[in-house]
């Protein structure tokens, strides 16, 4: 038992590791620690590999726009929309009009990658990995822009992912994601207590 352990671990350690920091991150994310996009941008390396291996190509391509975003995220987190230097970005609501944009991009977002996984790759689950991506689009730039509502659609995405990744028997990434809805949920909450503040 342990051997096998041992040796599964061994072959899937790009993916235990990711996970693992997926953890990390999490964390750092709710407490709005600046840290928290360099370990993404680690994070989400390892994870275009384990993407790809997975044949699960909109996630991957997910990843590629998380890397971009992360750069993004770190400079604005540091040197974003702030009264003093040495105060930080504080967390916003999205107005209606953000909302309004967001749900459009969702949509052309989730009709355009659900297209290119049909017709150019072996994908066997394009719709549900092209609604996942597409939110995550969404949830990752208001993330970067500290916005609130980023939560909102991370509950909708990692739930969904989970059920995802025990289908594709991510195992790893599955406990990762059922913690990831869960801490969603406090990260609202967390950001909401810091927004009434503001």
């Amino acid at each position: 038992m342990i051997a096998e352990i041992t040796s599964w671990i061994l072959q899937n350690y790009v993916e235990v590791i990711a996970a693992s920091l997926g953890l990390i991150a999490i964390y750092l994310q709710i407490k709005q620690k600046v840290i928290y996009w360099p370990v993404s941008i680690v994070l989400v390396s390892l994870y275009i590999a384990v993407y790809i291996k997975a044949k699960l190509y909109a996630d991957m391509s997910l990843q590629v726009y998380y890397l971009v975003i992360s750069f993004y995220g770190w400079y604005f987190w540091i040197f974003g929309k702030k009264k003093k230097s040495s105060e930080k970005v504080i967390v916003s609501r999205a107005s209606k009009k953000v909302l309004l944009l967001s749900f459009i991009a969702s949509i052309v977002f989730f009709i355009g990658i659900s297209q290119i996984l049909i017709y150019f790759t072996d994908s066997d689950v394009p719709y549900l990995d092209a609604f996942t991506t597409s939110l995550s689009f969404v949830a990752t730039w208001m993330l970067a822009r500290k916005i609130i509502e980023n939560w909102l659609i991370w509950i909708v995405v990692d739930a969904v992912s989970a059920g995802l990744y025990i289908y594709k028997g991510l195992y790893p990434t599955t406990v990762l994601f059922v913690v990831l809805t869960v801490l969603a949920v406090v990260g609202y909450r967390e950001w909401m207590k810091d927004e009434e503040k503001n």
